[in-house]
């Protein structure tokens, strides 16, 4: 990339992704060059497919779930073209790392909303909580004890008793108990593996 390119670049997502001070945007866009360079993806060119997308995310955050790993990459990826690019990138590193209480709310609540329409229906709570509960060898129909979780999660955050949490239903939920922000999996990184990544991203990568 030219260096003029990179200025355009460091400036746009300077103001776009907030979070970040421009030396930390540029650090960033070092990171998402290395990684493309290490990639044999056909994407290599754009980007980030979903396959190093997610490798990155385990490395990096120590992020083992398939499922929300995947909603995780629909939530970055903006223009839904199955590629991340570096402003999707930065744009959605600015969030995940740094978010507001208000910019998490609203990630969380798409990466949730599995089909898109707005909601998050009793079907997805139970899938996404089937999938990140751990399995347990017992005697009982397993799905009975989710389906009891799905119950009291409403029960808890259905403001309007509609039978599926809207935006508002969740976000009204959340503020009341931070702890339900990532009630039906762990989308968001935890404190440890973020500073650890911020310390190597920022430090070392200014380096380079």
């Amino acid at each position: 990339m030219s260096r003029k390119r990179l200025q355009q670049l460091v400036d746009s997502l300077g103001r776009s992704a907030k979070h970040f001070n421009k030396s930390e945007v540029e650090c960033l866009i070092k990171l998402f060059d290395a990684l493309v360079a290490k990639s044999s993806s056909r994407f290599a060119a754009v980007g980030f497919d979903r396959n190093m997308f997610r490798d990155t995310l385990h490395s990096a955050f120590g992020m083992t779930d398939d499922m929300i790993m995947d909603r995780v990459f629909r939530t970055f990826d903006r223009d839904n073209d199955s590629c991340i690019n570096v402003v999707e990138w930065v744009e959605g590193l600015s969030v995940f790392l740094r978010g507001t209480l208000e910019e998490k709310i609203k990630y969380c609540f798409e990466v949730y909303d599995l089909n898109g329409d707005g909601y998050i229906s009793r079907e997805e709570m139970f899938q996404m909580l089937k999938n990140s509960l751990l399995k347990q060898p017992s005697e009982e129909d397993p799905d009975e004890g989710i389906k009891d979780l799905v119950d009291i999660a409403l029960k808890k955050m259905d403001h309007d008793r509609d039978g599926k949490l809207s935006f508002m239903d969740f976000e009204k939920a959340v503020r009341d108990e931070n702890l339900l922000l990532e009630a039906f999996g762990p989308c968001l990184p935890d404190i440890k593996s973020s500073m650890a990544f911020e310390q190597k991203t920022f430090q070392e990568t200014r380096k380079l």
